[in-house]
């Protein structure tokens, strides 16, 4: 069985839609973040501050080449920004994009400091950064799906995809 990796910026729902997934399907939800976060012994903010994002990067590439046996997995908001790392989530499974207007996203992460990108740039910022990164997704994904409806519109749609990739081997 092959993982669905859920992508989009920060706040769009990856998160909350992915639990939602895997209760319906019966999958093992799995945050990137958190893995990093219990396997690194560090929080984000302090991973970027000691060893800076790049380093963040190499392990979200590192640790989600551990997760590819049927998971439900929400990247982190630049996971799949990386093509070597978005390549192995299209080979080993399935790339979802949540495509979630700047506006919600801000919202949900303006207040929240263990974002150290949303600390450390204003709202204009993050603006072209999520303009910059939206043409990423849509790039590394196989699929996308609107992020500005009712949740459970959002997980249905996701199990539609999953059963279709199951069934048919691509989408």
């Amino acid at each position: 069985m092959s993982s669905v990796y859920l992508c989009g910026f920060m706040g769009c729902g990856k998160s909350h839609i992915g639990r939602m997934t895997a209760r319906a399907s019966g999958r093992t939800f799995v945050d990137l973040d958190r893995v990093i976060v219990e396997r690194e012994g560090m929080s984000i903010p302090e991973i970027f501050e000691r060893f800076g994002e790049p380093h963040f990067r190499e392990l979200e590439a590192k640790y989600i080449r551990e997760l590819s046996d049927g998971y439900i997995v929400a990247t982190g908001g630049g996971a799949l920004i990386n093509d070597n790392t978005a390549e192995f989530a299209r080979q080993s499974g399935l790339t979802v994009y949540i495509n979630t207007s700047f506006e919600n996203c801000y919202e949900r992460i303006k207040n929240d400091a263990n974002r150290p990108l949303v600390v450390k740039n204003t709202k204009e910022q993050l603006r072209e950064l999520y303009d910059t990164r939206d043409a990423i997704y849509r790039r590394n994904s196989m699929c996308m799906v609107n992020g500005n409806t009712k949740d459970f519109i959002i997980r249905n749609e996701i199990l539609k995809l999953m059963d279709y990739f199951e069934n048919n081997g691509k989408i």
